[in-house]
């Protein structure tokens, strides 16, 4: 594996996510790969789960770990080609990508969507630009279109809790305040269609995805119908694709409640986090039993230490 930015990376999640539970069973088995290796993370945007996960598997494998918050510690980047800097643009993407390039052995991006300009969104501009430039290994700590590393701890999570071969999961929109980006939804998706479930989406009419990712998967416009005899609920919220950015419903009957977890065969509760309580699920399924979003999270350091472990050992080969 060279880069991991998208879930399209993945040539064959059996044996990844046989790696990933190898790695969590004993978490420093290979702390040779990293020893005297730097991975620098650069932070576009706000994180808390991401960062620390992928620094604790950094460190689990002997790494040493560089964090740079770039949109108040380094210089505002230049991203055009061509472009005439004399604005408040300090740095091209060009040297930084180089330069970074010589203090790391690996970069790990996290850059957010603009959310008004589509084109530039799904083409990754901000990743895209790295792996471009960079003469290093280059991993998506979230993007403007994709959450890779979420999505293997999400299957991850999905295959310890199971309990029959071919379990049903839906992936339901929420309510939120704010217009919210397509990466974890996005990213979810294409590891399901990769994966034996039963996956169904269900979101208000309006609220589809980009029909290149959801491509044959089941979508339901009812709830109550998606969620009947399910077997895990993922809740997240996404802004409009149609019309981009926007946030055209905020319809409160679609917060997860226990009521519409009854509806389904006792599944278990799935949320990448952070997470509004009483807007996308109620108190009561997110502190019940079923939740599992706790060791959901926990699981973002074992699927972001098999990446960063398959990337490593192909370097030295």
């Amino acid at each position: 594996m060279k880069h991991f930015t998208t879930v399209n990376h993945i040539d064959d999640l059996d044996s990844l996510l046989l790696l990933v539970k190898q790695i969590k069973s004993d978490p420093y088995s290979y702390k040779e790969l990293g020893t005297n290796k730097t991975i620098g993370l650069l932070f576009f945007n706000p994180s808390l789960r991401t960062r620390l996960s992928t620094q604790k598997a950094a460190v689990n494998l002997g790494m040493n770990c560089i964090t740079l918050n770039l949109n108040n510690e380094g210089w505002s980047l230049e991203f055009e080609d061509g472009a005439v800097m004399d604005g408040n643009k300090a740095e091209h993407i060009k040297e930084a990508a180089q330069v970074v390039s010589q203090y790391c052995d690996i970069i790990a991006i996290r850059s957010f969507p603009t959310l008004t300009d589509k084109e530039k969104d799904e083409a990754e501009h901000v990743i895209h630009s790295f792996l471009q430039y960079a003469t290093v290994p280059v991993i998506s700590l979230e993007g403007a279109s994709e959450h890779p590393l979420q999505a293997v701890a999400d299957i991850l999570t999905i295959q310890e809790y199971k309990t029959k071969q071919k379990p049903k999961v839906v992936l339901t929109w929420a309510p939120h305040p704010k217009a919210l980006p397509h990466a974890v939804p996005n990213s979810f998706i294409k590891m399901m269609q990769k994966s034996n479930v039963d996956f169904v989406i269900t979101h208000p009419k309006g609220y589809e995805l980009n029909p290149d990712i959801t491509k044959n998967s089941t979508i339901l416009y009812d709830q109550d119908e998606a969620f009947q005899n399910a077997d895990f609920i993922y809740a997240k919220n996404w802004s409009n694709y149609n019309d981009y950015g926007k946030i055209t419903s905020q319809d409160p009957s679609w917060m997860v409640t226990t009521e519409k977890m009854a509806l389904t065969n006792n599944a278990k509760f799935m949320h990448c986090l952070p997470v509004r309580r009483n807007q996308i699920v109620s108190d009561a399924v997110l502190d019940g039993d079923n939740s599992i979003v706790i060791p959901q999270a926990n699981n973002r350091t074992y699927a972001t230490q098999a990446i960063l472990t398959k990337i490593l050992q192909d370097e030295d080969h």
